[in-house]
């Protein structure tokens, strides 16, 4: 890897003072500066020589992200940004200056909260007493034990708790959405039944954890929730903007998502 790649952490604007001893990715943690393009800057450090997906590296990313997000909009990068010198940032900065400014300034006062909705892992009694066409079953496969019933009970019974909770998170995501400027559905994670994001003022943050936390005990027979954050805004910057702002960026070979 040529030494005067840079690592990227995030696109910001020029004017930022960044905090004081601020560093990154690397053993030890890398320094931390800021390369300005016009009206934008990339925060950048030196590539670390044994770059890797480790948990030290990863935590480093996140926790400067989380650092500059408490002071100023952030266009985040994706953990293992690399470009090709100073040169390839300012040109890309330069190029995407407009659409980077804007998202910055849609960020401002913003932070990302996402919620995961997953069945209840002790909903089966209160669905097999709401559920008539589960109890039938139920009823029948006791009366007549078997292989193929059992699978068919089992079946009906996950797909029915999935339902359950899928709807229940719904209400919960809609609720949220009231408190947010944006929501973005996230991909299909396995097990979940709800993957959104949510763009909030960072002043509601705590309203949409207590939010949350209230209806998770209200609906603890049907759904689980995990909810997430404050994170950097990964799921409200455009993509194309992520990579533009990185230049001729890659992720080294050595990264390992």
């Amino acid at each position: 890897m040529a030494s005067s790649s840079l690592y990227v952490y995030a696109v910001v604007n020029a004017g930022l003072a960044l905090p004081p001893g601020l560093r990154g990715v690397g053993r030890p943690p890398a320094p931390v500066r800021l390369l300005p393009a016009g009206e934008l800057a990339a925060v950048v450090s030196d590539v670390p020589p044994d770059l890797r997906a480790r948990r030290r590296d990863l935590t480093g990313h996140q926790d400067l992200l989380l650092t500059l997000c408490a002071v100023a909009p952030v266009l985040p990068m994706r953990f293992g940004m690399v470009a090709e010198g100073a040169g390839a940032v300012r040109r890309a900065l330069d190029a995407a200056a407009s659409v980077h400014l804007a998202t910055l300034r849609r960020l401002d006062g913003r932070t990302e909260m996402n919620l995961k909705a997953m069945p209840a892992q002790g909903g089966v009694d209160a669905l097999v007493r709401d559920d008539a066409a589960v109890r039938r079953l139920a009823v029948d496969v006791r009366g007549q034990p078997s292989y193929e019933g059992n699978v068919r009970l089992g079946s009906a019974i996950a797909e029915a708790l999935s339902r359950r909770a899928a709807h229940a998170a719904e209400h919960v995501a809609q609720e949220l959405v009231g408190l947010a400027d944006e929501c973005v559905r996230g991909t299909d994670v396995p097990g979940c039944v709800l993957n959104t994001s949510f763009l909030l003022p960072h002043t509601d943050a705590d309203r949409c954890r207590e939010l949350v936390d209230r209806r998770a005990a209200e609906l603890r027979d049907r759904v689980e929730f995990r909810l997430t954050g404050p994170l950097p805004c990964y799921s409200f910057v455009p993509r194309e903007g992520g990579r533009a702002a990185g230049g001729a960026a890659r992720r080294p070979a050595a990264v390992r998502s």
